[in-house]
C-alpha cells in the first residue's frame, strides 16, 4: 500500500496541492458564508429553546401556584359553607325550640283560661241549681203550708207548737 501512496504523491503532487488549496478555499468560503449563519442560527435556536424552557418552567410554577390557590379557595369555601350550614341548623333549632316553648306557653294559658271558664260556669251552674232548689223549696213549703193552713185546727196546733219551741230556746 505504501507504493500506492508514493506513486500518487510523486506523480500527482500538483493535484494534491490544488485539491488542498481548493479544500482550504472551500473551508474559508464556508466559514465566511455558511458557518457564521449556521452557528448564528444554532445559537438563536438554543436561545429560543432556553427561553421556551424558561417560559414552560414559569408556566408550570404559575400553574402550581394557581392550583394551590384554587385548593385554598376551595377549602375556604367549604369551611364557609360548613359554617353557614351550622349556623342555619342552630337557627332552625332555636326557632323550633322557641316555637315549641311558645306553643307550650300558649297551651298552658289556654288550659288555664279553660279551667277558669269551667270553674266560672260551674259556679254559675251551682248558683242556678241553688236558686232553683230554693225556689222549689219555697214552692213546696208554700204548698205544704197552704194545705196545713186550710184547716183551722191544724193552724192553731202549729202555732202552739211553735210557741213551745220558742219558749224552750
Amino acid at each position: 500500500m505504501g507504493e500506492l501512496f508514493e506513486g500518487i504523491l510523486n506523480h500527482h503532487l500538483g493535484f494534491v496541492v490544488w485539491a488542498s488549496v481548493a479544500f482550504l478555499l472551500l473551508l474559508v468560503i464556508l466559514k465566511k458564508l455558511a458557518w457564521k449563519p449556521i452557528l448564528g442560527m444554532i445559537s438563536e435556536r438554543e436561545r429560543f429553546i432556553e427561553n421556551a424552557l424558561a417560559s414552560a418552567e414559569k408556566a408550570k410554577e404559575e400553574m402550581a401556584r394557581l392550583t394551590n390557590e384554587n385548593e385554598s379557595l376551595l377549602k375556604e369555601a367549604r369551611a364557609e359553607r360548613d359554617l353557614i350550614l351550622k349556623e342555619a341548623k342552630e337557627l332552625k333549632d332555636k326557632i323550633v325550640a322557641e316555637a315549641r316553648t311558645n306553643a307550650q306557653t300558649e297551651g298552658a294559658k289556654m288550659i288555664e283560661k279553660a279551667k277558669q271558664e269551667i270553674d266560672s260556669q260551674k259556679v254559675a251552674a251551682l248558683n242556678e241549681v241553688k236558686n232553683q232548689v230554693a225556689t222549689l223549696s219555697i214552692e213546696i213549703a208554700e204548698k205544704i203550708l197552704r194545705n196545713q193552713f186550710e184547716d183551722r185546727n191544724k193552724q192553731q196546733a202549729l202555732v202552739a207548737d211553735l210557741l213551745k219551741e220558742v219558749k224552750l230556746n
